[in-house]
Parts: structure tokens; C-alpha cells; sequence
């Protein structure tokens, strides 16, 4: 006798910030909600971006954050503006995670862990009679059915709807792995190809300069790239560089490399001082002092960042003093392709905005939903790839009871 599957009213797979949300919005609506995730416990990648302090949003100008959001911005719009910074300062709050505003105007909770808030969230959800799978890899639909494979074989399940919340491609150690494309693309369903965002870059150093300073850290130094800038430290490793201000400017970076190949991307190393100023302190005699001594003196340059100005500048430039104040307000570092997506901080690309309805619905697959990352969004670290990933569930999560509650006999 062959044994139906189970029948859910609302499936979610993945149990990252965007299921999470998704379910909380879902818990006081009288649905059967079950979250199925790949890996033995939920919000893994949640808590790995909480190791170095957990960025949940940013409490900037709100029009000024809107505007991180680059080309998706008008999409996005609807859902940030439901549940955007505040809510989701508020929304801590209720789960008792008292949060603060840092000085960067990034927002944390005030112990800067992952760990309590998502025990927290997940003791709700648990208490609302939301259903947790884990070890269940979602490995696409048969016949309308989602399957999954689990420790103990294959298993099937039927959904009234589907909400794939199955973030981008970085980090696929975490659960994060992108193989979700196939099953999508397999239904008809425009993908834009996963690409790395916030990442490093390779840079082509010499054997001296990584066997100096791979580690090292540029102090206080401003990057510019397409008429866009970052300041902060930017760290060199041996294979490129990479950091918050790299981070940044990765986005127009990455896609000048896609388009025309090595991109040059300059590093003010004084950038609180003028090129007159550095050009001045230059010109004074050196006499029989080397270079080095003369940089260290002079403008107080030494270490990497000397290391740095031999890596990228000519021999004729150290002699002429306007040249050499040039070179040190705008080194040219050639960068030659970002670092793999599996190191990215997060992925560009993904499901097409237009292919989905206001609800995050496939627009030719009724009841199946998709948010978070998995759409083709991109947004720089400071709270805003959170921000996005938790307000396009708390939308999808709305429009799903709605869409049931419409079509139920």
C-alpha cells in the first residue's frame, strides 16, 4: 500500500532570517507551518555573522538606506517601510534583546551576540506550533510534490504553499549553496547567474610583499573607485585584499572586471592631508638619507604601506616629489578578478524581481514564494543585507496567509 505524503498548509524551506521572519508572520494565523532546513540546526550562517558582533540593521536617514539598496531599491521599498529598522529594533526587543545604535550608526544588540536572540526567536516559533525539520535537503518538486533528502531516504511532502528561502551561493559550508537553481530554472524561472558581493580581490603581489606582509592591515586609508569612495583599513592577504571598504566598493568593482577585464582601484594612504601639504613635506632636502628614512620622516609612511608604494610605483616617481605626493594620494592597485563566491560575504544575482508578484509569488507558479537573498538583490554589509533578508520574509510570510486564506474551498 503506498503511503501519501504528509500535507502541510505552509512549507518553508530554509531557516535562515528570511524563514524565520516568514514564520513569524505566519504564527497567529491558524496555519500548519513547517520549516525544513538542510543542516542539523537552523540559522547557521545567522550566527556565523555574528561571530565579530551581530549587525542587525543600520539607523541611518531612512531615504539614505533605501538608497543602499541600488537598483532593487523601488522593489524593496514596500517591504523595508513595514519592517524596517525600528520594527526590527522593536521586534528585538520583544524576543528581550535590548539593542543600541553605534556610533557607525549600525544597529546591535547591546552583547553583540547571534546566539541569544535566535534561541530566543526559535522558543516562539516552537511555542506558536511551528515545525522544525532539519537534515532535510530540499532537492526540487516531482509531480508537484517537494522532496527532500533526509538521514532516513527520501521523503515527499505536500504543501498548500511554499515559501524557498534558501539564500544565495556564499558560504555554502553553512547551508547556503545555491543548488536550488537547478530546480528553479527546471520550472521555467529567470535566474540572474550567482555572483560573489561584498568579497576580497585578487591582486597579482610579488613573492616579497606576501611573504612580508600577507596579514598586514593599511591604517586609515581611503579607496576609490567610479566616482565612489570607502575609508577605513583594508587588509592585504595573499591573494589580494580585502576588508569593509573593499567590501563596499565591490559591487562596480566586480562588474567593471566581468565587463572590461583588471580594474585599477586607488588608495589615498593620507587621506586627511592635501596632495600640497604631502608634496611640501617631500620637497625637503633628504640629503644622504634613503627613501624609506625620508617617507618614515617626512610623512610618516613606513611598513606596508612603503612596501605598497614600491609594489605599484615606477622607480622615476620616487625622485620627483610631485609625482611621489600623486602617487601616495592615488595608488593605483590593479585588481584581476573577485575572490570565488563560496568566500563572498553574500551573492549578487539570483530569482528576477519581475518574475515575482508584490507577494514575492512566482508569477507562473501559484503558491510558491521566494525572499531573501536567493533574489536578485545586493546590498553592502552594515545591516542592510539582514534588513532585507528579515523585511521580505515579514512580506512573504503576510502575502502567503492571505493568498490561502483567498483560496481555500
Amino acid at each position: 500500500m503506498q503511503i501519501s505524503p504528509p500535507q502541510v498548509d505552509v512549507a518553508i524551506i530554509g531557516g535562515g532570517p528570511t524563514g524565520l521572519m516568514a514564520a513569524e508572520a505566519l504564527i497567529d494565523q491558524d496555519l500548519d507551518v513547517h520549516i525544513y532546513d538542510a543542516m542539523p540546526s537552523l540559522g547557521r550562517k545567522f550566527l556565523m555573522a555574528g561571530k565579530s558582533g551581530l549587525n542587525l540593521t543600520h539607523g541611518e536617514d531612512f531615504s539614505v538606506f533605501l538608497n543602499r539598496f541600488g537598483i532593487a531599491e523601488k522593489r524593496l521599498t514596500p517591504s523595508l517601510q513595514d519592517f524596517g529598522p525600528q520594527e526590527i529594533q522593536n521586534w528585538a526587543q520583544e524576543l528581550g534583546i535590548e539593542t543600541f545604535v553605534g556610533t557607525s550608526g549600525r544597529v546591535f544588540p547591546k552583547d553583540f551576540k547571534a546566539a541569544p536572540l535566535l534561541r530566543a526567536w526559535l522558543h516562539r516559533l516552537r511555542e506558536n506550533g511551528v515545525t522544525i525539520h532539519v537534515r532535510h535537503k530540499w532537492t526540487g518538486w516531482k509531480k508537484d510534490k517537494l522532496n527532500f533528502d533526509t538521514p532516513n531516504g527520501p521523503v515527499q511532502v505536500e504543501a498548500q504553499a511554499t515559501l524557498l528561502a534558501l539564500g544565495g551561493g556564499s558560504w555554502p559550508k553553512l547551508g547556503s549553496d545555491g543548488s536550488w537553481t537547478a530546480a528553479l530554472q527546471d520550472k521555467g524561472i529567470p535566474i540572474a547567474p550567482l555572483r560573489p558581493a561584498n568579497c576580497g580581490f585578487d591582486v597579482e603581489w610579488s613573492d616579497h610583499l606576501k611573504s612580508k606582509f600577507a596579514g598586514a592591515a593599511l591604517k586609515s586609508v581611503r579607496l576609490s573607485f567610479a566616482n565612489q569612495t570607502a575609508n577605513g583599513d583594508v587588509t592585504i592577504t595573499n591573494t589580494g585584499i580585502e576588508s569593509g571598504p573593499v567590501y563596499t566598493l565591490s559591487a562596480p568593482l566586480r562588474d567593471a572586471i566581468e565587463k572590461n577585464g583588471p580594474a585599477i582601484l586607488t588608495i589615498d594612504l593620507l587621506p586627511d592631508k592635501t596632495v600640497d601639504h604631502v608634496r611640501n613635506a617631500l620637497s625637503h632636502p633628504r640629503g644622504k638619507k634613503s627613501m624609506a628614512t625620508h617617507l618614515k620622516r617626512t610623512v610618516k609612511i613606513d611598513g606596508i604601506k612603503a612596501a605598497l608604494l614600491r609594489e605599484c610605483l615606477d622607480k622615476e616617481t620616487f625622485s620627483a616629489p610631485d609625482r611621489l605626493a600623486a602617487g601616495l594620494k592615488a595608488v593605483p592597485l590593479r585588481l584581476t578578478q573577485p575572490r570565488p563566491l563560496a568566500e563572498a560575504i553574500s551573492s549578487a544575482g539570483g530569482v528576477k524581481l519581475d518574475a515575482l508578484d508584490n507577494g514575492f509569488m512566482l508569477k507562473h507558479v501559484p503558491a510558491v514564494f521566494c525572499a531573501g537573498e536567493m533574489l536578485d538583490w545586493e546590498a553592502p554589509t552594515g545591516g542592510y543585507l539582514l534588513s532585507a533578508c528579515f523585511a521580505t520574509g515579514r512580506t512573504t510570510g503576510s502575502a502567503i496567509a492571505t493568498y490561502l486564506k483567498a483560496n481555500r474551498p
